[in-house]
């Protein structure tokens, strides 16, 4: 696996730039035409199993820390115990919500925020808010690129990783980027979809957690009205 490297400059600049928005454009319109009948289907059994709303929406940091709302299918109920708090992820993960992440089709929506342009197909995840101060110097380097819907951290063990391992691979990324690279990553994401390695639920024990901030939880105090 890469190893980190000493800050070099940006790369995703000129050229090589546009042809990585040209991709991301052309392939989320060509995926969004393909999958659109699990889009729908997927969106149909998240309102008929959990009600509305049927996306999950959350504010996150993108290029250059600006903030933007990324958008998910839904795949937590929102069932509360007794003193009324909400109950853990793993009690609230519904079946429905299990196999849309086991096929990641929870991740649909962010093709629109591809569009848009908040994100690219490929970069760093955009994480929580609230990791932001958590960052040290270099691994806030992530944020020097669009967010991305997969990355090298995700085609290199995802969720088991470290959080210091996966912000080491983010920053390689951004020192290494090529249009090929991307390329690979795409490749080595649509194999690991299919074999569905590396997905990790709230079920799961052993989640990394990066410096007590909080989980990525799908509350009603994240969703912007």
């Amino acid at each position: 696996m890469p190893e980190t490297q000493t800050p070099s400059p940006i790369r995703q600049r000129g050229i090589g730039l546009f042809f990585k928005r040209a991709l991301d454009v052309c392939a989320a319109v060509v995926l969004l035409l393909i999958t659109g009948p699990f889009h729908l289907g997927a969106m149909a059994a998240v309102a008929l199993t959990m009600g509305r709303p049927i996306f999950f929406r959350q504010v996150r940091p993108g290029r250059d820390e600006r903030l933007f709302e990324v958008w998910k299918l839904r795949t937590m109920n929102e069932r509360r115990g007794a003193d009324g708090e909400l109950l853990s992820p793993t009690e609230r993960l519904t079946p429905v919500g299990r196999a849309l992440r086991a096929t990641s089709l929870d991740e649909l929506p962010q093709l629109w925020n591809v569009l848009r342009g908040d994100m690219s197909l490929v970069g760093p995840r955009p994480l929580l808010v609230d990791y932001l101060p958590r960052y040290s110097p270099q691994h806030r380097r992530r944020h020097d690129v669009l967010p991305g819907i997969t990355g090298l951290a995700q085609v290199n063990g995802r969720n088991k990783l470290s959080f210091d391992r996966r912000f080491d691979l983010d920053v390689w990324y951004v020192d290494n980027w090529s249009f090929w690279l991307d390329l690979k990553i795409l490749a080595l994401t649509f194999w690991r979809v299919v074999r569905s390695e590396g997905v990790i639920t709230p079920s799961e024990e052993g989640r990394p957690v990066f410096a007590d901030a909080p989980a990525a939880d799908e509350t009603p105090v994240q969703r912007r009205p």
